[in-house]
């Protein structure tokens, strides 16, 4: 039985009733991300779920009326995974902040889907703990939001992904039903492994509604940040596979190659950079800190970088918000389709030369920064953005050549078509030549064990 918008508007206000907003403006911010692209058409209403029992009712009446949902945080993501659109209900767990609990003695939090992930550690910073995912966007992010993508960010190197930092999550499944699936213990193998199926699982599965994450003790000792330029990207990335032979463990270690460069110092009125050049920013930390600086400091400089050394933590934290400036930077280049692939470190350098051939192939110039420290890679690709009839963004069939080529040549070096922004509705249609035509299938059939009738997410991450 089919039934009509208004109903199923009806239906949720009968339950939830402020908590269902239908104003334009709400369903016109649900239909996009930070990715610059938007669904197509206006979700039915965004459901600003408070509770647990909120994600239920909506859940149990959006499979009454075969209603397809569309999971939301802050909207942050790169891959338009939570966009909703025509037909759709845009659930928003945002107002789920609250940190249910910290265990110091046992290293573990419990908390709800919409805590922005750095008021989660300034909180936790009380307690002499941190959760240590630290995706560049940590200010504007919710921790449900990194788990459902996947997040990765600068200290993944040292500290691990966010697969790396949750013991178990709480799911409310398709019809309704409520699921705490993984552990409060460091160890736990008990059946299959559904939480790590969950973590990067796009809204595909389950909402998730709440999350045991595993926290560390606050790092002791000192913070030492290494700045070091390049005459030209390459070098700058057979300078960080060095550092990584080296043995030498850096907490973060980032790559901006020129046309990146110039992007940020122009935005933060920082004087030019040297033209060509890009720059590698580099931070150690605990009781070695120092000894590690040096350390590095010394391969950098053997592989032909100009090298400073700071101490201070202030000093080191202007370094980095250079990096951390770089999408807002991308946004004033024009419309961008940031991209994120993955390849051995051992490979980064040919991959640098794998994106410089492509830009001479293509004639394009694709503006890149690296989490070199894991092989991590953001290729921009700037274009003058077209708005559709139905008000999305057309990216250029030129863009998506050049993406086309660039991710294939991630793909020969043993690489991966996303290392932290997930699949969302960008990379659909190239999962299977990563993954292979049996594996797409058999994870496709997966979700539809999770969700029957296939009403979450539907159209993103597994092409219909």
């Amino acid at each position: 039985m089919s039934h009509s918008p208004d109903d199923v508007v009806a239906r949720l206000r009968a339950v939830l009733g402020g908590r269902v907003d239908t104003s334009e403006t709400a369903r016109h911010d649900a239909r996009a991300d930070k990715s610059g692209h938007a669904a197509s058409g206006l979700p039915l209403a965004v459901v600003h779920a408070e509770s647990v029992a909120d994600v239920q009712e909506t859940l149990r009446i959006a499979t009454q009326t075969r209603t397809p949902v569309v999971t939301r945080g802050a909207g942050t993501g790169l891959a338009g995974g939570a966009n909703a659109g025509g037909g759709e209900i845009a659930l928003s767990v945002r107002r789920m902040t609250r940190i249910l609990e910290v265990r110091s003695d046992d290293l573990l939090a419990v908390v709800e889907p919409g805590i922005l992930n750095a008021e989660l550690n300034a909180a936790l910073g009380e307690h002499g703990l941190w959760w240590a995912p630290d995706p560049a966007s940590r200010a504007i992010s919710t921790v449900g939001g990194n788990i459902a993508t996947g997040a990765g960010g600068l200290l993944c190197a040292k500290y691990g992904v966010v697969r790396d930092a949750v013991l178990g999550v709480d799911i409310v499944l398709a019809d309704g039903r409520l699921l705490r699936l993984g552990h409060r213990t460091v160890k736990g193998v008990t059946g299959l492994d559904l939480t790590s199926l969950v973590i990067g699982s796009e809204g595909t599965l389950g909402v998730i509604v709440g999350a045991t994450l595993k926290l560390r003790r606050l790092v002791p000792g000192t913070v030492a940040t290494i700045a070091a330029t390049f005459p030209d990207v390459r070098s700058a990335a057979e300078a960080s596979a060095a550092v990584t032979a080296s043995g030498v463990q850096p907490a973060i270690m980032e790559l901006m190659d020129a046309a990146c460069l110039r992007a940020v110092h122009a935005l933060l009125q920082l004087d030019a950079p040297t033209p060509g050049a890009s720059q590698l920013t580099v931070q150690t930390d605990g009781p070695a800190a120092d000894v590690e600086a040096d350390a590095i400091a010394a391969t950098l400089r053997a592989a032909g970088g100009t090298v400073a050394v700071t101490h201070d933590r202030d000093e080191g934290e202007r370094l980095l918000a250079i990096r951390r400036s770089m999408h807002p930077a991308m946004e004033t280049l024009g419309t961008t389709l940031i991209e994120d692939v993955s390849v051995p470190r051992s490979a980064l350098p040919a991959m640098f030369d794998e994106i410089a051939r492509v830009e001479r192939e293509h004639g394009i110039v694709i503006p890149t920064v690296a989490h070199a420290g894991d092989g991590n890679l953001h290729p921009n690709f700037i274009f003058d953005g077209e708005i559709g009839e139905d008000g999305t963004i057309e990216v250029p069939p030129a863009v998506w050549d050049a993406a086309d080529d660039l991710f294939r040549a991630a793909l020969r070096l043993g690489g991966t078509l996303t290392g932290e922004h997930g699949v969302g509705v960008l990379k659909r249609r190239w999962l299977a030549d990563e993954l292979g035509d049996d594996q797409w299938e058999l994870q496709r059939q997966i979700t539809r064990v999770f969700d029957p009738l296939g009403i979450l997410n539907p159209g993103k991450v597994f092409a219909q």
